[in-house]
């Protein structure tokens, strides 16, 4: 591991921040800090911790120690100075001559002696920084350092490693207790460079910012250097099929293994995001032949456990043509899984007086021979940090196994940080949005309905794919919606081109609850006199493309067993006609009638078919020239030809979005086409 420190770089960190008068020593914490987070090797997703001490003015402009430390849950890579909360340091000092101490007592003191009340709690570890003496005091979970410490022997791997450098802390819960037992052993030697915390991660310290990371990097360099001598081969392969199944056809398959059914709504299911992962080394690891034994021995540090659950999810390998088979194993797996968590969690929380309530026992991680890992998560966000951690955990268990054997800590501890107050704190308790956890696809995305309705979705917690045949136009519009909107080129005249974006819909986000078949586009001529050409030209797009994304969408349903929701843009088109309109009315009024098909049809597996029935709508469809044209043909102004309703009101996109967001959250109404066009009494189907 290399030093990142550049002296240009920190002194430019302490005049930019000097500008908003900031202190030299709270600019280098925040460099160094960023130094440590942008290494993955050393945290991950507001993982680990750092601090320094200095003096500051409280709201009377008096000089007074602080401790400036990591807020929780704020991630390392990216933190500025708000992001290290300044606690009063007297008071914490103070605590630790006392016998106990509870994590609420704690919370209550740190809050009092914050100088800014507003501010972000600080880490769970506040303690343990505010013990040692050290003015910058660093914490990270290297990878390295836990694939020595989570052996049967680590303590005495480190004691020989380390050889008066860094002492060694047996493990410990975070918290009071820790920060008291590392602070005794730094005390009887004041010399070393650091501590190491036994199956939990790394602490150096210093006087000088630079002299605390730089200490980091040599520990955990030694750790890497350990880990290359001695190693085994690892891991032996089991035996697996010839031939595996795609994540195309596996994922929507797990991820309705990994649903379950919302009690008190029904036809709602709590649904997972995946994200998927298949280096080499996962595939190492997941290919081995005692994965049931090296990947059930739980996390590599207590951090992970909020995030991943103690233990993965372990499947059979998916064979191509026996996809039916892998289904039932696969819900057999979850089935096994929840049971395994419901007996853990009622086993622990009987040893702590039942004090405690159950956490959703669905897993985080999956791994499948033969194919890789996934992540699990409310959200795309959610299963990529699991998936993230996950890939971590691959990495130093393999390490472990190389040169000993892995060793988690003990159930008990588990639980005991799994069920910590202050570790699920991490999480926040925001108020989840009605589509969490829900795919939603939307084609025709890059003109103002499709990208109106893509806008909606995602606002209501969905993750959403935008399908348009012109690419730049769909990732224009996904970049405006924020960086987890998928855009794709899709053709929806092209089965090939329908089945490929669906396929990598799901190799993105594990499967499909959501489909808005919006593409179309309008052509006119009377239709006694149109060409034929055009006529099926107008059907390929504005019939033959819905038929096409909805078969390619409801195979993926069918595959989750959750239900979904076919959303079709119909037009008034379809039930009132417009002069000189036949091209596009004529396969927009098939379109109402396949609406109704798909209803009748897979009603029974709780997928819904709705449509809207938009008018004069300015879009891609209704341009300027187009509107002009239009009410030329109704011998009317542009003005009233879009106001020409019984509301005298002009339609935007943004109602048709609205619409459409309604129907997906309407749980019990199919075969129902909702009306957007100011009033028409004409286009009225009741």
């Amino acid at each position: 591991m290399k030093s990142g420190w550049v002296d240009s770089e920190a002194q430019a960190a302490i005049d930019r921040y000097a500008r908003a008068r900031i202190g030299r020593d709270l600019a280098l914490r925040v460099y160094t800090t960023r130094l440590l987070g942008r290494d993955p090797k050393l945290v991950l997703h507001g993982g680990g911790n750092t601090s320094v001490k200095t003096t500051m003015p409280d709201l009377f402009g008096d000089q007074v120690t602080v401790l400036c430390v990591k807020g929780s849950g704020s991630d390392m890579a990216s933190v500025e100075p708000a992001d290290l909360p300044a606690v009063r340091l007297d008071p914490l000092r103070k605590l630790r001559s006392r016998g106990t101490l509870g994590d609420q007592d704690i919370v209550r003191i740190q809050r009092a002696s914050l100088l800014e009340a507003t501010a972000p709690n600080p880490s769970v570890e506040i303690l343990l920084h505010a013990f040692l003496p050290h003015t910058f005091v660093d914490h990270t979970h290297a990878n390295a350092v836990l694939s020595i410490i989570d052996q049967p022997d680590g303590e005495m791997i480190c004691s020989e490693l380390y050889d008066g450098r860094a002492g060694v802390v047996p493990y410990v819960m975070p918290g009071f207790l820790l920060a008291k037992t590392a602070a005794e052993i730094h005390d009887a030697k004041p010399a070393v460079e650091g501590l190491i915390l036994h199956k939990h991660g790394i602490v150096t310290f210093g006087d000088g910012a630079r002299e605390a990371y730089e200490r980091m990097i040599a520990l955990v360099t030694l750790a890497e250097e350990r880990l290359q001598k001695n190693r085994k081969a690892v891991f032996v392969t089991a035996h697996l099929p010839q031939a595996i199944a795609p994540v195309a056809a596996v994922a929507p398959i797990l991820r309705g293994a990994c649903s379950r059914k919302v009690e008190n709504r029904e036809g709602a299911w709590r649904r997972m995001v995946l994200d998927f992962r298949a280096t080499p080394a996962i595939l190492n690891f997941v290919n081995g032949g005692e994965l049931a034994r090296y990947s059930q021995a739980g996390v590599v540090t207590p951090d992970h456990t909020i995030r991943t659950k103690n233990w993965p999810l372990v499947t059979a390998a998916p064979e191509p043509d026996r996809m039916d088979d892998f289904k039932r194993a696969a819900g057999a797996a979850v089935a096994a899984f929840v049971e395994r968590y419901q007996d853990y969690f009622a086993r622990q929380n009987l040893r702590v007086g039942g004090i405690k309530r159950p956490l959703d026992p669905l897993p985080r991680v999956a791994l499948i021979p033969g194919l890789g890992l996934f992540g699990l998560g409310r959200s795309k966000k959610e299963a990529g940090i699991a998936a993230d951690l996950a890939q971590c955990a691959v990495e130093i268990v393999t390490d472990a196994e190389a040169v000993g054997r892995f060793q988690s800590i003990s159930e008990d501890e588990m639980f005991d940080m799994e069920y910590w107050p202050l570790e699920q704190a991490k999480l926040g308790a925001a108020a989840e949005k009605p589509l969490a956890g829900q795919i939603a696809v939307i084609t025709g995305a890059g003109g103002a309905i499709g990208a109106a309705t893509a806008s909606a979705f995602a606002a209501a917690g969905a993750e959403v794919a935008l399908l348009d045949v012109d690419r730049r136009a769909a990732e224009d519009k996904a970049e405006a919606i924020g960086p987890a909107a998928l855009a794709l080129a899709c053709d929806v005249t092209s089965a090939t081109s329908v089945r490929e974006a669906f396929a990598r819909v799901v190799e993105i986000f594990g499967g499909v609850d959501i489909v808005v078949s919006n593409a179309g586009a309008a052509w006119q001529g009377r239709i006694g006199e149109v060409d034929e050409e055009l006529l099926r030209k107008s059907f390929e797009l504005n019939f033959y493309g819905h038929q096409r994304v909805a078969q390619a969408a409801v195979k993926i349903m069918l595959a989750q067993g959750t239900g979904g929701c076919l959303l079709f843009n119909v037009s008034k088109q379809a039930v009132n006609p417009g002069p000189n309109f036949g091209p596009y009315g004529l396969p927009k009024a098939a379109t109402l009638f396949l609406v109704r098909q798909y209803a009748v049809d897979y009603g029974a597996a709780g997928i819904r078919a709705n449509a809207v029935n938009a008018d004069r709508v300015r879009s891609g469809l209704l341009t300027d020239a187009f509107i002009a044209d239009r009410a030329k043909a109704r011998g009317v102004s542009e003005k009233d030809y879009l106001s020409g309703n019984l509301l005298g009101r002009e339609v935007t996109a943004e109602d048709v979005a609205q619409a459409f967001l309604h129907q997906a959250l309407e749980l019990k109404t199919t075969g129902d086409v909702t009306t957007v066009d100011g009033g028409n009494i004409a286009a009225a189907l009741r």
